[in-house]
């Protein structure tokens, strides 16, 4: 009974660990998505992972980002950078995504 048991937990927590790849996987792609089509944030920024090679804004695989701090600038814009929480241009959720994609895909 006790090896039944701990062969059920470790069945859950296996689940559970391939139940969390595949929803960051498929945050990756839909972040993806928003970063080079409802964004369009490729036309500005270099991402190799996204392969994008814009050169107006800076280059997002040397940068030092966090994910408050990108949630910042996507919302609330920067010089030529547009704020894409005004009007909301990205709802709450694409920027919670976007931001997930990027600090994640920088440097890869």
């Amino acid at each position: 009974m006790k090896i039944f048991k701990f062969l059920l937990i470790v069945f859950f927590v296996s689940m559970t660990s391939s139940i969390n790849t595949f929803a960051d996987e498929a945050k990756m792609k839909k972040g993806l998505e928003i970063f080079n089509e409802t964004a369009g944030c490729a036309a500005c920024h270099v991402l190799k992972a996204a392969g994008s090679v814009g050169n107006i804004g800076p280059n997002l695989d040397t940068v030092s980002m966090t994910i408050e701090s990108v949630t910042d600038m996507v919302t609330n814009g920067l010089g030529v950078m547009p704020a894409f929480g005004e009007g909301e241009i990205l709802t709450k959720e694409e920027i919670d995504i976007v931001t997930y994609y990027v600090v994640n895909a920088a440097g890869k």
